[in-house]
């Protein structure tokens, strides 16, 4: 039960984040203060604000319930994302920030044109809607199974309101800078919550401690390891092969088109402390795989050993696992409590914001009222607020059911993926290609969605009935495979529409080349490096493949293999390699964020 010391941390949780919201909340001067912050968000803001936006409750909870089901193959969703995290901060970011843009929206119409600009902007406000939706869901159903024995027990549908009211208030009043602090603070408590429960799981006597579950799983048969990143081509969740390519494309979207993260950067003092921030915000989430899924794999065993008998839904596991290993009444179970709801409301903040941004600036302002003032902007920005978290909150009660047994973490990713891909090659193509035309681009993210729907049809009900390809994809078409290839569309659509057409100056200067004042050698130089050391990677992974080298070996090879690129290109570029250069080298840390990340992905091949 949530009472004593529990139930005094849990309300202080919830306090400290109403003062922090309220503290933040100023009188802002001008709608750059209201939605980004005057631009003043130093990295360790941006750091803090990113990881919270990111790592919510669909990782608390979602994740752990996949790692449950499924295993260790669920990290590829933070392990993948680190590749995204280098290209919004060497490739999107100097873009942005150059331009000072204010919403992503901005740079799609200096490239191709108002109507793109419109139509990512609705798009992303759907995609939004979908994923509060999920919040409030996965944010209530968790929170109701917590607080159920306790003084704060209530219903499913109270405790969607419940979320709505504690994150709207701060949020409608503060903007983005109150957003920003408290989620910094609730950062803090979702990772004290993770690590905490990770602990205390691991400690079971039937675990054992972290590598005794590892060596549990290696002398396991077969059949029921768990602790393995790659699962077949044709499996119906997670596949390898959907794991290294339509899920990386989901990865650019989310991490460098997608305004309700990239906003976050957007606001830092400068693109140094923005790419800080960033690489920061992805050291973090290098701890998800072990307190999140391996806590989940971990708590499968203790389930089967103790509870043989009992079925658990895969979004109850994290409730069910605090009630079987946290002890009441030494306010253990108050700070997770307390960094559950912390990670449910740092997500819908951060997304009502952007929300409110996007809305104000690229419809309200543009089609609405063009002579707004300042003031008109923040008001209209603070009612989208009110207007968005109220039909998301009735979508969350109406459309999902708190007792459904489907995962909702890749139902909610199934779902988002219907409409990203083409939002990705516009945005690439608008960057590095002069032959991308607002038709071609137009068409592309329109195309979308029935293409994904048609890919879907033709696979399920014709492909899979040749063997071969149901011996290598599976039955159905999963929906990582599926985004690989409208995205591979999307860019022919976007390269072949009209190609012949000439950008004029203005969309010249939206180019990578121009917005970045780079030459074409960098990129060049760039590509050529990356190539090169994929090819290395290929030689390391498949040497793991056929039992050349063990995968602890090929571990500890590919770090320093990996951190290797990154002080070449340093050295390319005439920086003395001593420690005190280093340290201050922002690149440097993005070597080891890489080296670290390709070794996990190793040891645990």
């Amino acid at each position: 039960m949530l009472q004593g010391l529990d139930l005094f941390i849990f309300i202080a949780a919830i306090v400290s984040t109403k003062i922090i919201g309220s503290l933040a909340c100023q009188k802002d001067k001008t709608s750059e203060d209201y939605f980004l912050a005057g631009r003043s968000i130093p990295w360790w803001g941006v750091a803090g604000s990113i990881f919270g936006t990111n790592v919510s409750a669909n990782h608390l909870v979602g994740m752990m319930g996949i790692g449950f089901t499924v295993g260790f193959a669920q990290s590829h969703f933070e392990l993948g994302a680190v590749f995204a995290i280098l290209v919004l901060s060497y490739l999107f970011l100097p873009v942005y920030l150059n331009l000072k843009i204010s919403t992503l929206s901005e740079y799609l119409s200096g490239r191709y044109g108002e109507s793109i600009s419109l139509l990512y902007s609705v798009t992303m406000l759907i995609l939004i809607i979908v994923q509060l939706t999920a919040a409030f869901y996965i944010g209530s159903r968790t929170l109701t199974l917590v607080l159920k024995d306790s003084y704060f027990a209530m219903s499913y549908n109270f405790g969607v309101w419940v979320l709505v009211f504690v994150t709207a208030s701060y949020t409608i009043i503060g903007g983005l800078k109150a957003v920003v602090l408290t989620d910094v603070f609730q950062s803090f408590l979702l990772l004290i919550a993770g690590i905490v429960i990770a602990v205390l799981t691991f400690r079971q006597p039937e675990i054992g401690g972290f590598f005794s579950f590892l060596n549990q799983q290696e002398l396991a048969p077969l059949a029921e390891q768990k602790m393995h990143l790659y699962l077949p081509s044709d499996h119906p969740n997670l596949p390898w092969t959907g794991a290294i390519s339509g899920l990386m494309i989901l990865h650019i979207f989310f991490w460098g088109t997608n305004q309700y993260l990239v906003q976050r950067a957007l606001a830092a003092k400068s693109l140094k402390e923005a790419r800080i921030g960033a690489l920061t915000g992805g050291f973090l989430k290098m701890l998800v795989p072990f307190f999140s899924v391996a806590g989940g794999v971990a708590a499968a065993r203790l389930f089967q050993v103790r509870h043989p008998e009992q079925v658990v839904a895969s979004d109850d596991v994290f409730s069910y696992l605090v009630d079987m290993v946290v002890p009441s009444g030494y306010g253990i179970i108050g700070i997770i409590t307390a960094g559950l709801f912390g990670a449910i409301v740092s997500s819908i903040d951060s997304m009502t914001n952007s929300a409110s941004t996007l809305f104000t600036i690229d419809i309200y302002k543009k089609y609405i009222n063009k002579n707004a003032s300042d003031k008109n902007l923040v008001r209209a920005g603070r009612g989208l607020i009110i207007a968005i978290v109220s039909f998301s909150a009735l979508l969350a009660m109406y459309t999902y059911d708190p007792r459904s047994k489907e995962n909702f973490f890749l139902v909610v990713s199934r779902q988002s993926s219907y409409f990203t891909p083409g939002l990705v090659a516009a945005f690439f193509l608008g960057m590095f290609s002069k032959k991308a035309n607002s038709k071609g681009a137009l068409l592309a993210i329109l195309a979308c969605f029935p293409m994904s729907l048609a890919i879907n049809l033709f696979y399920n009900n014709f492909l899979s009935n040749i063997y071969f390809m149901q011996n290598i994809f599976g039955d159905k078409m999963n929906f990582m495979h599926r985004t690989l290839i409208v995205f591979i569309f999307c860019v022919l659509i976007i390269l072949f529409t009209d190609s012949k057409n000439q950008l004029n100056k203005k969309q010249e200067g939206f180019l990578w080349e121009k917005a970045t004042s780079s030459s074409k050698d960098t990129l060049s130089r760039l590509l050529k490096d990356f190539f090169i050391f994929l090819s290395g990677i290929v030689v390391i992974f498949s040497c793991i493949a056929f039992k050349i080298i063990s995968t602890k070996i090929a571990a500890l090879f590919v770090f320093p293999y990996t951190l290797l690129f990154f002080i070449i290109h340093l050295k390319n570029e005439k920086i003395r390699m001593n420690i005190k250069n280093l340290i201050k080298e922002d690149r440097f840390y993005a070597g080891l964020l890489s080296s670290f990340t390709m070794s996990i992905m190793c040891y645990f091949y």
